[in-house]
């Protein structure tokens, strides 16, 4: 008694196991995880421009932190400044 395993049971195999591993895997945030933001991912979110985000940072309107040379702004303070909260 032979069975051969041909492509296409390969195929439907590896889709099965692929549905299982989303099935498992848990729904991952990742910009609801993100406490700092980097400039132009804070500059994306907000539709500004580079001088209007660092003007925030000048004023103090914003927290930001200084690593390397790369500025990284508090999403929650980007938030509540333009939701009034």
């Amino acid at each position: 008694m032979s069975e051969h395993v041909t492509k296409d049971d390969l195929r439907q195999y590896s889709l099965m196991i692929i549905d299982e591993i989303r099935k498992l895997k848990p729904e991952i945030k990742k910009d609801d995880e993100v406490e700092w933001l980097k400039s132009r991912a804070a500059r994306k979110m907000l539709t500004m421009s580079a001088g209007s985000l660092q003007n925030l940072r000048v004023t103090g309107q914003v927290r930001f932190k200084k690593v390397l040379g790369s500025y990284y702004y508090n999403r929650t303070d980007l938030l509540k400044l333009f939701t009034g909260n």
